[in-house]
């Protein structure tokens, strides 16, 4: 088995997004509105931090998977690519993150 990437998550997530809500999971969440998603995505990353404080490495690792789905999902409902995310994140890279966080508007 190969590596598994992010790649092939948003790609599964969007072969996903086409099929019925009655039979994908996805589609339904993105039938229910960019609002139901976000919600799920903000209960995930909720999830993940309580089991980054008070978890095993097993419930990290699990919450965090549902995590970044759940951020695919959303990301493909806003029509957003993940090369996108990743080019700013290559962006970023050139400077410390103090610096760049500094540089955000406010």
């Amino acid at each position: 088995m190969g590596s598994f990437t992010l790649a092939d998550l948003a790609t599964i997530v969007a072969e996903r997004a086409n099929a019925s809500p009655a039979e994908s999971y996805t589609a339904k969440l993105l039938a229910d509105g960019m609002p139901r998603a976000a919600k799920k995505l903000g209960e995930e990353a909720t999830e993940t931090v309580i089991a980054a404080v008070a978890g095993t490495g097993a419930e990290v690792t699990s919450e965090a998977a549902d995590l970044l789905y759940h951020l695919m999902v959303v990301l493909h409902g806003r029509g957003i690519p993940l090369q996108d995310v990743l080019d700013e994140l290559q962006r970023r890279t050139g400077r410390s993150g103090l610096d760049e966080k500094a540089s955000r508007p406010r």
